[in-house]
């Protein structure tokens, strides 16, 4: 995860009763329910959790869209189980454990600003890592890709073995987002694109009306920064935790 503690005020936390998490196609999804009374409707893409025995919060991007989260019950996360982390805490929690949660916070995705879809036929997204958390709950929320001419998703990843979502890969495409994937350690039988994310784009050498273009980017902040100046916009992003979206004029 892309943690941004410094950048957030802290909220009160209220316990939640009991945690559920499931492993689903890899050890990096988790879930936890229920939560009903601190979801929001709206688009806020992250909430503080705290472990028991643990002073500090930490910050946790939700991978779930608010509509499934606010019909199941449950909040989605994508972690990274590092050695010492919140994230080992969090996977080694029981069912019944209890932890505590903010509701759902931040200011999501300004859809508005690509829409109406014909004024935007062209949306980039651009994400790594575990930046791809957010960008799942955008396109599972739906941005009317399907009535766009060309959306695509450069999604960049150490391996396939670290690129979280795969098989959620082909509903996105049904949806009308096209996925490359870009593996900057790839082993010797990968003959996708390689290398870095904005490297990847560059290559594409696509051509797109600027007025008609957005842009989508979470990720590394090597990362936004260049991908922001590819778009035509000189400004990156300093908050890794945030979502830029701008279409090619920086409006």
């Amino acid at each position: 995860m892309y943690w941004a503690a410094c950048q957030f005020p802290f909220r009160s936390l209220t316990p939640s009763p009991s945690i559920r998490y499931s492993r689903c196609s890899s050890p990096r999804y988790h879930r936890l329910d229920p939560i009903s009374d601190l979801i929001n409707q709206d688009s806020r893409r992250y909430l503080q959790l705290r472990l028991p025995d643990v002073e500090k919060p930490s910050f946790l991007a939700i991978a779930s869209p608010p509509s499934q989260s606010a019909s199941t019950g449950a909040f989605e996360f994508l972690v990274k189980k590092v050695a010492g982390s919140t994230a080992e805490l969090l996977c080694g929690l029981k069912k019944g454990d209890v932890v505590e949660l903010t509701q759902a916070m931040g200011n999501g995705f300004n859809i508005d600003k690509i829409d109406p879809p014909e004024d935007y036929p062209t949306v980039l997204i651009f994400a790594t890592g575990s930046g791809i958390s957010p960008i799942r709950s955008l396109i599972e929320s739906g941005f009317g890709a399907d009535k766009r001419s060309d959306v695509g998703l450069y999604f960049g990843a150490r391996n396939l073995r670290r690129m979280a979502y795969q098989d959620r890969f082909k509903d996105w495409e049904s949806s009308g987002v096209k996925i490359v994937p870009v593996l900057s350690q790839p082993d010797d039988s990968w003959t996708g694109e390689s290398g870095y994310v904005q490297a990847a784009f560059a290559r594409a050498k696509q051509i797109h009306s600027p007025k008609g273009t957005g842009a989508v980017i979470c990720g590394q902040i090597q990362m936004t920064e260049k991908g922001g100046s590819r778009h035509g916009s000189g400004e990156g992003t300093r908050n890794r935790a945030d979502i830029c979206m701008r279409n090619q004029e920086g409006v």
